[in-house]
C-alpha cells in the first residue's frame, strides 16, 4: 500500500496515486450489470409465471411487490453488513444471497409453487440491495475523487446494457412460446393440465441455475481480489452531536420530503409500466405470440438506455428541473395515449415512455439534496428507501387491471407523472433558507 504522502485525501476516503484501481473498478462495474439482470428479468417472469401458475394481473404484480419490498427491508441491514465486514466480504455476502435466491427457483419450479417463487425473488432482492449499498460508495472511492461521478456514470451505462441483454436472453430461454387458449385449457384433463403447468414452470430452472453460478463465480473473484477499503470518517463527539441534532430535520426540508414522494412515484411508475408492457401488448394486439410481446419490453428498455445518454447530453444545455418538467409532460401525454388509443400506436406510446423515464431518478435525487448540507447523508437514506414505490404502484395497477382493464390501469402512472411535474415546477424550489 502506498504511503499517505502519495495520496489525495477526501472526506470519506484516501486516493493513492500509485495504486492501480482498474481491476477492482471492473469488478464493481460487473456488479452494476448483474443487478440489472436480477431486476429486469422480473419483467419476463411476470407474464411467464402468470401463465405457469394461472395468476390474475393483481396476483402477478406481487412479483415486483416482493422484490422491491425486499430492497426496502434490506437497505439498512445491508449497510450494517458492509460496515461490519468491509466491502470485499460484504459484497461477497451479497452475491452469495443473490445466488441462493437464484437456486431457490429450482425447487419452486419443481413444486410449481408461486409462494415459493416469491420467496426466491425476495432472497434475490435482499442480495441485490446489499450489492447496491456497497457498490455505489466503493465505485466512487476507486480512483481520483474528482472523477467519482464519471466512474459511476460509466458503471451505470453497463446497468442499462444489462437490462437490455437480460430482456433478450430471458425472452429466448424462459418463455416457451407455447400458448394455450382458455378453451384448450378447459379441454385438458387434470393430468394434462398439471403436466402443462410443470413444463411452463420448469423453463426457469436452467436459466436461474446458470445465473446462480455466475453470481458465485463473481463472488469468488471479488473475495480473492484486492479491493481497497474506503477510509470512513471517524466518529467524534462533534459528529455524534451533529447526528443527534439532525434527527427530526426531515420535515424542515420541503424539497427533500417532496422529493422522497417524487422518487416513490417515479420508481412506482417505472416498474409498473415495465411490468405490464407484455400484458398491454397482448390486449392491444390480439393473437400476438408471447415471444413477440416480450420483444416490446426490450424496445422499452432500449428507449430508456438511449434516453439516459441523450438526456444527459441535453442537460448540458437545459436546467435539470426544466428538463424534468418537459420529460414529465411527455410521459403524461404518452400515458394518456396509452389509455385512449388502440393497436400498434398505443403499444408504441407505452414503449416511448421509457425514453422519458431515463433522467428522472438522478434529477429528482439531486434536486432533493439541494442545500441539505450536514443533513445530506440522512436525506440520501430516505430517498433510497423511497424506491419502495416499485412495490406499491404495480400492485395498484394489477388490481385496477383485474377490476377494469389493463388500459385503464395506466391512469395510475399518469397520476405519478402529474406529481413529478409539480415537483419539477414548484416542489424542488421549496428550500430551507
Amino acid at each position: 500500500m502506498a504511503s499517505v504522502n502519495t495520496s489525495t485525501e477526501n472526506k470519506n476516503y484516501v486516493y493513492y496515486k500509485d495504486v492501480n484501481y482498474t481491476r477492482p473498478m471492473a469488478l464493481v462495474t460487473t456488479l452494476f450489470f448483474m443487478w440489472a439482470v436480477a431486476v429486469n428479468i422480473n419483467d419476463i417472469l411476470i407474464p411467464h409465471l402468470k401463465k405457469a401458475c394461472d395468476l390474475t394481473d393483481f396476483q402477478s404484480s406481487f412479483i415486483p411487490f416482493v422484490f422491491f419490498g425486499g430492497y426496502f427491508l434490506m437497505a439498512r441491514p445491508a449497510g450494517m453488513i458492509i460496515k461490519k465486514l468491509g466491502y470485499r466480504r460484504g459484497l461477497t455476502v451479497g452475491l452469495g444471497i443473490c445466488a441462493l435466491g437464484a437456486f431457490l427457483f429450482y425447487p419452486a419450479a419443481q413444486l410449481m409453487s408461486f409462494p415459493m417463487f416469491l420467496i426466491a425473488i425476495f432472497v434475490m432482492a435482499c442480495g441485490n440491495s446489499t450489492l447496491e449499498v456497497g457498490a455505489y460508495p466503493l465505485g466512487a472511492s476507486l480512483g481520483h475523487p474528482a472523477r467519482a461521478s464519471a466512474r459511476l456514470n460509466f458503471a451505470a451505462a453497463f446497468n442499462a446494457l444489462g437490462a437490455v441483454v437480460t430482456s433478450l436472453i430471458a425472452r429466448s430461454f424462459i418463455l416457451s412460446g407455447v400458448q394455450k387458449s382458455a378453451d384448450e385449457i378447459n379441454a385438458m384433463s387434470s393430468e394434462q393440465l398439471t403436466d402443462y403447468r410443470l413444463f411452463e414452470a420448469g423453463t426457469v430452472k436452467l436459466p436461474y441455475i446458470i445465473l446462480g453460478c455466475i453470481f458465485l463465480a463473481i463472488a469468488f473473484l471479488i473475495y480473492f481480489s484486492h479491493i481497497p477499503e474506503v477510509k470512513e470518517e471517524k466518529a467524534t463527539e462533534v459528529n455524534v452531536a451533529k447526528e443527534a441534532s439532525s434527527k427530526g430535520q426531515f420535515f424542515q426540508h420541503p424539497n427533500l420530503y417532496l422529493g422522497v414522494l417524487g422518487i416513490f412515484f417515479y420508481v412506482g411508475a417505472q416498474v409498473g409500466v415495465a411490468s405490464f408492457i407484455f400484458r398491454y401488448a397482448e390486449v392491444q394486439l390480439p393473437g400476438i405470440n408471447e415471444k413477440s410481446a416480450a420483444l416490446y419490453i426490450t424496445f422499452h428498455l432500449v428507449a430508456f438506455m438511449l434516453g439516459r445518454f441523450i438526456g444527459t447530453a441535453i442537460q448540458q444545455k437545459i436546467k435539470p428541473a426544466s428538463l424534468l418538467a418537459y420529460f414529465a409532460i411527455a410521459d403524461l401525454v404518452l400515458t394518456i395515449m396509452a389509455i385512449t388509443l388502440h393497436g400498434e400506436v398505443a403499444v408504441w406510446s407505452v414503449i416511448a415512455i421509457g425514453f422519458f423515464h431515463s433522467i428522472m431518478f438522478p434529477t429528482i435525487f439531486a434536486l432533493s439534496l439541494n442545500n441539505l448540507k450536514d443533513y445530506t447523508k440522512d436525506g440520501s437514506t430516505y430517498l433510497v428507501m423511497a424506491i419502495v414505490g416499485g412495490a406499491v404502484i404495480p400492485l395498484m395497477m394489477g388490481y385496477m387491471s383485474d377490476v377494469t382493464s389493463i388500459q385503464t390501469a395506466f391512469i395510475i402512472p399518469a397520476i405519478c407523472y402529474l406529481y413529478i411535474l409539480y415537483y419539477a415546477v414548484i416542489g424542488y424550489k421549496k428550500i430551507k433558507a
